[in-house]
């Protein structure tokens, strides 16, 4: 078994940190404790790694990564381990590990943040949006601990966060279906409740209406996320004496009961009826035709949030926030340009 600093320090009969302070090389240390540290970590034969050298200077060279990892979760929040993907890789250029820390093993709510926080275990705290509430904000805030967290909180604070602007993604799907000629358009979207749906369908409808078309109630459908009202919902469009002539489905999960539903009434995508969908991830490369997408790089966005971070611990005092990284569109074959 490898020697540890807590071997030296009971060897020399001084305290971890003191032996942290003489591999550190403080001058507050009197030469008596030093030549009786050096003497231990000679005896035992003893190489420090780079966390004990750190210790002493307060500095772990770690960051916390902070999420929801039960099972299942990849397949409800893919675009999580992209962004994870991100920070690590800005983190790493760095010289700072990446622990992920699980919240949904918590026995209350801000467990894993205070166990964080009064361990000092890490110099800092990456937390996903879905992990955020206001009761964690003001553990974060009251003990000054630098954090980013990805994804706006949806609350107002004095948070350092990070996200895209997913309004500015609605508007893009708008200028899409304006520019190819679909000005009869219905949007499929969350929970009323969910942020970025929320977000997603007022950009959209703003950017219909800044080019004169306005969406009508009868055009926006919420669904409770799944699939299946997805395809009930738009079924129901489908029926009205008026039909849309494209739709936007705010993820692909809602976009797979879209296209099962158009399938149904025996319309053709994209000559009888156009659709748009937003994010790559999960299933937009099996839905068929290929579907049309505005789409964020969300690993540059992790790579941002690393980025903020080490600027966060140089400068504690910095208040980020910040929305970064442009929507593209990505061309598929359910929209086109009409005749």
């Amino acid at each position: 078994m490898s020697v540890t600093i807590t071997d030296v320090a009971n060897e020399a009969g001084v305290s971890k940190s003191t032996v942290s302070k003489v591999l550190n090389h403080w001058t507050t240390i009197s030469p008596a404790t030093v030549e009786k540290v050096q003497a231990a970590i000679e005896r035992l034969h003893y190489t420090p790694n780079s966390r004990a050298v750190s210790f002493a200077k307060g500095a772990t060279s770690n960051i916390v990564y902070l999420t929801n990892l039960e099972k299942d979760i990849a397949y409800q929040n893919p675009h999580m381990f992209d962004i994870m993907c991100g920070v690590h890789h800005t983190l790493s250029e760095n010289n700072y590990s990446l622990t992920l820390v699980n919240t949904s093993e918590e026995r209350y709510s801000g467990e894993k943040v205070s166990e964080v926080i009064t361990s000092r275990s890490s110099d800092g705290l990456i937390i996903h949006g879905s992990a955020i509430n206001k009761e964690i904000a003001n553990l974060i805030l009251d003990a000054g601990f630098p954090h980013i967290i990805i994804g706006h909180p949806g609350f107002e604070s004095r948070l350092c966060w990070v996200d895209t602007n997913h309004a500015l993604a609605g508007e893009y799907a708008a200028a899409h279906m304006v520019d190819c000629g679909y000005t009869d358009v219905a949007f499929i979207g969350e929970r009323k409740t969910d942020y970025i749906s929320a977000q997603r369908q007022k950009g959209f409808m703003a950017g219909m209406l800044d080019r004169g078309y306005h969406i009508p109630a009868s055009h926006i459908g919420n669904t409770d996320s799944s699939r299946q009202q997805a395809l009930s919902i738009t079924s129901d469009m489908l029926s009205h004496s008026t039909p849309p002539q494209a739709i936007v489905c705010e993820n692909n999960t809602l976009a797979l009961g879209v296209v099962q539903a158009i399938s149904r009434h025996n319309l053709r995508i994209p000559d009888d009826i156009a659709v748009l969908t937003f994010d790559v991830y999960p299933y937009s490369s099996i839905i068929d035709p290929q579907l049309t997408i505005v789409d964020i790089n969300v690993y540059d966005m992790g790579v941002q949030a690393g980025s903020m971070m080490i600027r966060k611990l140089q400068n504690p005092e910095l208040l980020i926030q910040s929305y970064t990284t442009l929507p593209v569109i990505i061309q598929g074959e359910s929209t086109r340009p009409l005749d």
